[in-house]
Parts: structure tokens; sequence; C-alpha cells
């Protein structure tokens, strides 16, 4: 099995792909209180901040800022997928490999990271997780999406409720990555 080496940057800000093994399922949005209260439980043990999160039917996209002293994302995103995991019904029949290493078969097992550099890629990310609801026609407004920090952001004063009101596919929002 290969050895992923993951940077360890204590601190530090991150942007995160997370999906599903069904690309095509609506756990998440169809189970969204269980995704909240499973990133809720992580957050009590490894505490974080999110940035910004978008939840899409079969995937999600999260920027966080880890606390200081602390690099270990992977953790917090094991304990994330396996609460959620384990409050979903077994209606799956996982393959050996995955009754081996405990997985139900819900998650695919990797995810994608990539440490934020500098404020500009923050907000690309940023603007990332927002468009992405209108990118995949779930929506035709960011605003409309209702599983997303973007209503945070919004209330705090950061984005305008109309953002990318009028999407321009040639636009670069977070593509950059």
């Amino acid at each position: 099995m290969p050895d992923y080496i993951r940077p360890k940057i204590k601190g530090g800000r991150w942007f995160f792909t997370v999906n599903l093994m069904d690309r095509h399922s609506s756990l998440l949005t169809d189970n969204i209180a269980v995704l909240r209260e499973a990133t809720t439980k992580t957050k009590r043990r490894y505490p974080f901040r999110i940035n910004a999160m978008v939840v899409l039917p079969d995937h999600l996209h999260a920027v966080w800022t880890l606390p200081e002293d602390d690099a270990d994302f992977s953790v917090r995103w094991r304990l994330i997928k396996s609460h959620f995991s384990k409050a979903m019904p077994a209606s799956d029949k996982p393959s050996k490999s995955r009754i081996k290493r405990g997985e139900r078969g819900i998650w695919q097992r990797r995810f994608w990271e990539h440490a934020i550099r500098d404020e500009c890629d923050h907000r690309r990310h940023l603007e990332y997780c927002y468009i992405n609801p209108v990118k995949h026609g779930h929506v035709q407004r960011v605003r409309d999406w209702p599983y997303s920090s973007f209503h945070r952001d919004v209330r705090a004063g950061l984005f305008p409720e109309d953002w990318a009101g009028d999407f321009d596919e040639n636009a670069e929002y977070g593509e950059r990555l």
C-alpha cells in the first residue's frame, strides 16, 4: 500500500475536496444534519476553524485553519467520515479490502488537499467553494444553495448577497488550484 506523505504545517490553512465513493449519490445533502453533527463532534475533540465549506450531493469542498500547534488535518477528516458513516444505515456490501480496513464504502479513501499560500490564494479557494454549486448546475445563483458557509460570510459582510449573481463561465473563481 502506498505511503502518502502529506505536508505538516502547524496552524496552516488548507483547501480540501472530499468525495463519496458513489459520485451519483445525494447522500451528503440528503443527510446534511448528520454531516453537520459529525463535523461538530470532530471539532469538539480536534478544534479547527472552517473558513469556508460547501456541501454538494456527492462531494464537498472546505477551507480550514488548524490551531497554531497542530498540523493533523487527516485525523479530522477520518473522524468526520467515520462519524457520518456510522450514522448511515447499512445498505451496502463492502468489498473484502474495505471490510479488512473497517470501511463502509461510503467515502473515497483519499481526499485532496492544498496548502493555502497567501491571502490571494485564500480568496480564490473561498470563491471556488462558493461557485461550485452553480458550476455543477445545482442552482443559478450562489445565494440559492443552502449547504454553504456563503450565507454566514454574507451576514459577516465578507461577500455581497448577489456575489457572482451573473455567473460567467469564463471567469476565474479559484480554478488556478
